[in-house]
């Protein structure tokens, strides 16, 4: 009889189990996730370009003579006088001159002129000005005359080139490395996995997760804690966004963040077998919203002082304000 029992057979998987194998995230392949990653460096490096370019604290680029290219400072530390260069034309094609005018930004000063002193760097002649140091926030318009050796034309140059252009440059306190390299750092892996967590909601949610939860923990610290004492430091205000003030620096970190919290809140912190689809749109709008914010030119309607004050008698640390343009 014992011989007639069948084997014992294992046991038939549940309904449930079957479900959940079947629903299980694949991992995708090592060129897909390569791939994506080398996609995310790209919209990464982009965007921080485009911002920092499009700002209004990147040098701006003069054209002078064939091959020579100056780059007039829009930024400054508050310490120290800023000294403007000016690229002026090779040393064999004649002694150039030039001078330096400038006044207090929103005021009606009249323009100071300082004549720029002749230098050599190497092959080409350079002319060099100081402008003087302002309080934090304090800013400068200026613009220079100068005879540029080489030029056929021979007579004096504006640059800019425009008669009511100028150059605006804004003063600052300085900020402690210790402060501002770990602040820049997470800033820059914040959008680098911000923007993989984007292409992840896309295409490979496997990971989507812990992406979105490390872009808010880099945002966190990097831009909610780090960005304020950078401004404490810089310009004697820890917050000067909403509902504060109009600082466009301090409102697009707010925004991204909240966009951020809230998808990491849809999510949840729970690894689960398969992503649901309403999970996947929020990381992708946070991802798209962090996106538009680095668009917008960096330090747009930052803090300035306002000189009216200052002539009143008010301490220029009190005169601060923001969101001008």
């Amino acid at each position: 009889m014992e011989e007639n029992q069948e084997s014992p057979q294992p046991e038939a998987e549940t309904s449930e189990e079957v479900s959940a194998e079947s629903t299980r995230i694949e991992k995708p392949s090592l060129l897909k996730r390569a791939s994506l990653w080398f996609l995310a460096f790209l919209l990464a490096a982009s965007a921080m370009i485009y911002q920092r370019a499009t700002g209004p604290t990147y040098p701006v680029k003069i054209h002078v003579v064939d091959g020579i290219t100056a780059k007039l400072i829009r930024t400054h530390e508050s310490t120290k006088d800023a000294i403007v260069e000016l690229p002026a034309g090779l040393i064999d094609d004649g002694k150039p001159s030039g001078t330096l005018f400038f006044k207090r930004y929103r005021t009606s000063d009249e323009f100071t002129a300082v004549p720029m002193k002749l230098e050599e760097d190497e092959a080409l002649y350079i002319l060099r000005a100081a402008l003087p140091k302002q309080p934090a926030a304090g800013k400068l318009e200026y613009y220079i005359e100068a005879n540029v050796s080489g030029d056929s034309g021979g007579s004096k140059r504006r640059f800019p080139a425009q008669a009511d252009d100028y150059v605006l440059i804004r003063f600052k306190d300085p900020v402690p490395d210790s402060i501002l390299i770990p602040h820049i750092t997470l800033m820059i892996f914040s959008i680098l996995f911000g923007m993989r967590s984007g292409l992840a909601a896309l295409f490979a949610p496997y990971n989507m997760r812990q992406l979105a939860w490390l872009t808010l923990c880099g945002m966190t610290i990097g831009g909610m804690i780090l960005g304020p004492c950078v401004q404490k430091y810089a310009f004697g205000e820890y917050w000067t966004g909403f509902p504060l003030g109009g600082d466009w620096t301090d409102n697009k970190m707010l925004f991204m963040f909240l966009a951020w919290v809230f998808a990491c809140s849809v999510i949840g912190f729970k690894p689960r077998k398969k992503e649901h689809p309403v999970g996947r749109i929020v990381v992708l709008l946070a991802a798209v919203v962090m996106t538009v914010c680095y668009l917008i030119p960096h330090s747009m309607g930052g803090s300035e002082l306002d000189y009216s004050q200052v002539d009143q008698g008010i301490d220029p640390s009190e005169a601060i304000k923001t969101g001008r343009q």
